[in-house]
């Protein structure tokens, strides 16, 4: 269903953009392309700074709501730091629409660099979102109700004007006030729980939000000419009623849409060429300025916190974090793929072109004009592949803006056009870093909204197109024509939007004859081997438990490394890290991640470590850490000195009771099978414990085959046994299964442990794996995260329900080199839930979380 309702969404939204540019061609019909540019330079020059200082009192204003919002959580921040983050914020998330991208993560980069953990900026988007539609509602219902519209009859709505919906909208204002003032206590939505506002900050919200939607209305305002005789209240009802319908096609920032509304609505009163100059200077002023602001603001941001590495300020951009490069350049490249099919559209400047074709010959302009199209076509569809991060994505934008620049001079001599490709190919070369994927491009799936947005863009861009060369008389001689004519310029958009279309059917065609992603699988007994191959050749131990078979796998292009997951409700949780050579493991937990969002699932790492932890703050998720992991270098082992005593007196109780200790290999392990079955039941029965999984093995005997086992003796009796994880190039060592009959001697364990070293060192091991102590090595401090916290006060007062202190300090007196191990998922306010769903898996299935 969530699936289908983003395809409806985008369905939504490229219809109500093409209703958009059919109402535009109808009301702007009168009128031809070099009229509306005229428009755009009559345009009193004190208007455009009454705009501009008005533009800057609206962002002022909207600080405010974060200003609000951190007295609703109770964290308080300087409010230089909240106007900065607030600004750049609102600036993206304006241009780019409603999307996470847009507002919240750039405000998360910036709140959470200030101390704030991810539930407070939550609260904080949140809160801002409710409180931006909450004076919508007042001003808007006021306005609706008082002053009633006429609604377009192009709206599918059940009524003709706006008075229904100004009551509707006045009655949620009066129902969120009720709210505050007679329910103090949070309301609980499933898992969700909402803490409502006071009473006196319900009423801040509603003052500050009613300003902001009437200073952004009188920069529009300002912008019309004085002899508009247009009443402020009617304005402001059609420049709500626009905006509102802008948000619900989910366009970034209601492109065309918004016109829709407002330019039939004002054509009565001011020329339609007129207003659709004041549109597109308004846009300059309320939305591109802003938005380059905003970005120059971040980028100084970034770095001044990496100035001791800054060496020139032109390297900054490649030195943004792993999060906001590859989205700022996607952004870029798909804003320099819709220049380039919007110039391709219109005419060129016919002073330039005369003087063109005393140097070029004229087949050098047209081929370089229909390249210019193609190239931005090439954009619009490389913008997903930065997006993702991909490497031959880097490389093919690289070549295409650099022709672009070229094509555009010698197209038209666009040297405004080409200097800003310019300025887009010197940012995205100093990031080259972050587009390190090896995937191919056809491989990533296009979501609806890349699918929209890609399709907007060339829609409008014939729009454009067949808007400015109207005027001409169709005829199939245009398609031929070759000159320096102004009207070749028909003929080459002609050609132009041909080849674009041309090019998207080819790249959709090859796209669908792709062949389909494998979906998750029990391993096959083939892959089974596979894994076992490459786990062979793997140094880490964690890499033996795949062998269990009851994880899934995924295989990367050239099978020579894999990732291993169980999927629980929602959860898709990846074990340990990508298991095969290092350069592989980005492609893997890329795609892990991809397999994730195409069947709406969360990306979970379980187990993962340090030096890998880069990876999955690439893909923007949260690390928690689990414990710590107990690693004994076995060189320095040694069972002399005082603090071995209790070693050297375990050793010798067990031997005076008759015990031994041999390493049996894999090759003879089938034929003592029997014998540790019957020990395994025994161990099960006096524990009354249940087989586990996941990351813990359990006793079968395909996976007890494919490695050598530690036996315990006494006299012809086995014991105890354990299953020896041994990783390549001897440098780790560990077990998994650890059994022993009820009846052992005590000191069974140590015992088996210390032979296990020993005989490690013998070989010539590096090092011996003791396995992970849960919850050791957390902080609890005032400024630690939450769940952080948490674990520290579990780890410290949990004993009732788990050895957890017990537990380390037994593994203490090996004297290990402790390395954390965390947890890479979504983020915290789903994490009890996700960790719900791993502790399922690795008790194979909620009853046995309850059970032994």
């Amino acid at each position: 269903m969530k699936r289908f309702g983003k395809i409806l969404g985008s369905i939504l939204g490229i219809g109500l953009f093409s209703l958009a540019l059919w109402v535009l061609h109808r009301e702007l019909r009168a009128y031809n392309y070099h009229q509306v540019v005229g428009q755009l330079g009559a345009i009193n020059g004190w208007r455009v700074a009454l705009g501009v200082a008005l533009t800057g009192l609206s962002y002022f204003i909207l600080t405010g709501y974060d200003t609000l919002a951190f007295r609703y959580i109770g964290h308080p921040l300087e409010y230089r730091k909240v106007a900065t983050a607030s600004f750049i914020g609102y600036a993206f998330a304006y241009n780019i629409g409603l999307s996470n991208l847009a507002g919240g993560s750039i405000r998360y980069r910036l709140y959470s660099a200030w101390g704030l953990s991810a539930v407070e900026i939550a609260q904080v988007i949140v809160f801002c979102g409710l409180s931006l539609w909450l004076g919508f509602c007042l001003v808007g219902g006021l306005i609706f109700l008082g002053t009633p519209l006429t609604l377009p009859s192009q709206l599918p709505l059940p009524f003709a004007d706006t008075r229904p919906f100004g009551a509707i909208l006045l009655a949620l204002v009066a129902a969120g006030l009720a709210l505050t003032l007679l329910r103090p206590r949070p309301i609980r939505v499933r898992d969700w729980v909402f803490t409502l506002p006071s009473p006196r900050l319900y009423l801040a919200e509603l003052a500050i939000s009613s300003i902001d939607w009437l200073v952004a209305g009188t920069v529009f305002f300002a912008l019309l000419p004085a002899s508009a005789q247009i009443h402020f209240t009617w304005f402001m009802g059609i420049f709500m009623l626009a905006h509102l319908v802008g948000a619900a096609s989910n366009i970034p920032a209601g492109l065309g849409v918004f016109e829709m509304v407002i330019i039939p609505a004002l054509s009565s009163y001011v020329p339609g060429a007129q207003v659709v100059g004041v549109v597109v200077v308004y846009r300059i002023i309320y939305y591109i300025l802003p938005l380059i602001t905003a970005a120059g603001l971040l980028g100084i941001h970034e770095v001044s916190q990496r100035r001791e590495g800054v060496r020139k300020i032109a390297r900054f951009f490649g030195q943004w974090v792993p999060e906001i490069v590859p989205q700022v350049m996607a952004f870029t490249t798909f804003v320099g793929g819709a220049m380039l099919l919007f110039s391709g559209a219109t005419p060129t400047v016919p002073v330039r072109l005369e003087w063109l074709k005393d140097f070029l010959p004229l087949p050098v302009i047209e081929i370089s004009h229909f390249l210019g199209s193609l190239a931005g076509m090439g954009l619009l569809i490389l913008a997903r592949g930065l997006q993702r991060r991909l490497d031959a994505a880097w490389h093919l934008t690289v070549a295409l803006l650099t022709t672009g620049i070229v094509v555009s001079l010698l197209k038209g001599l666009d040297y405004e056009e080409a200097l800003a490709l310019s300025v887009m190919l010197a940012a995205l070369f100093p990031s080259r870093g972050a587009f390190y994927r090896k995937a191919a491009f056809f491989s990533q799936r296009f979501t609806p909204g890349w699918i929209t947005a890609i399709a907007v863009v060339v829609g409008a861009s014939l729009w454009i197109g067949f808007f400015s060369y109207k005027h001409l008389e169709y005829s199939s001689e245009l398609w031929w024509r070759f000159s320096f004519s102004p009207h070749s310029d028909a003929s080459r958009f002609l050609r132009a939007s041909v080849g674009v279309g041309i090019l998207a059917l080819a790249i959709a065609a090859y796209r669908l004859i792709q062949p389909a992603q494998p979906e998750p699988h029990p391993p096959t007994a083939a892959e089974l081997d596979l894994a076992g191959n490459i786990v062979d050749r793997f140094s880490k131990t964690y890499a033996k438990i795949a062998l269990l078979g009851d994880k899934d796998f995924m295989f990367n292009d050239d099978r020579s490394a894999f990732l291993m997951y169980g999927i629980e409700g929602r959860s898709w949780v990846a074990l340990g890290d990508p298991v095969g050579p290092r350069e592989a493991r980005d492609e893997l937990v890329w795609q892990f991640r991809e397999l994730c969002d195409r069947h709406g699932g969360w990306s979970v790492f379980y187990h993962v470590q340090v030096e890998n932890l880069h990876l999955y703050l690439d893909l923007g998720l949260t690390m928690l850490k689990l414990g710590e992991e107990a690693l004994v270098p076995l060189g320095a082992f040694t069972m002399t000195g005082g603090s071995r005593k209790s070693f050297r007196h375990a050793v010798r109780r067990m031997e005076e009771a008759g015990c031994r200790f041999e390493w049996v290999p894999r090759e003879e392990v089938p034929a003592l099978l029997p014998r540790l079955r019957v020990i395994s039941d025994a161990w099960l029965a006096g524990k009354n414990a249940r087989e586990k999984g996941f990351s813990l093995g359990y006793f079968d005997e395909a996976y007890l085959k494919r490695n050598p086992i530690a036996l315990i003796h006494q006299g012809d009796r086995l014991l105890a046994f354990a299953n020896i994880w041994a990783g390549a190039g001897k440098e780790e060592l560990s077990i998994d299964m650890m059994r022993y009959l009820p009846d052992a001697p005590p000191g069974v364990m140590d015992y088996l442990f210390i032979q296990l070293m020993l005989e490690g060192q013998r070989q010539g091991y590096g090092r011996f794996n003791l396995g992970m102590a849960p919850l050791s090595g957390l902080e609890n401090r005032a400024l630690a995260p939450f769940w952080m916290r948490v674990g520290s006060f579990i780890f410290k007062h949990g004993e009732h329900f788990y050895n957890f202190q017990g537990l380390r300090q037994y593994k203490e007196k090996f004297d290990p080199i402790w390395e954390p191990k965390y947890l890479a998922s979504p983020g915290t306010i789903i994490l009890p839930r996700i960790l719900t769903n791993i502790a399922a898996l690795i008790s194979r299935g909620i009853g046995g979380i309850l059970t032994k």
